[in-house]
């Protein structure tokens, strides 16, 4: 069995603050990749066919 060490709420913060940004710089990083790959793929991709 796991036992488990309480947090304080200072650290329960800082741990929910180190969440948020990672899960904001995750999201960044996708958008990036997302809008890089749009860029160089072209707009005209939608105009070929399969």
């Amino acid at each position: 069995m796991i036992e488990t060490v309480p947090m304080s709420d200072k650290q329960r913060k800082a741990q929910r603050v180190r969440s948020l940004a990672l899960g904001l710089a995750l999201a960044a990083f996708v958008i990036i990749v997302y809008v890089a790959s749009w860029a160089k793929l072209g707009v005209g991709i939608l105009d070929k066919g399969l």
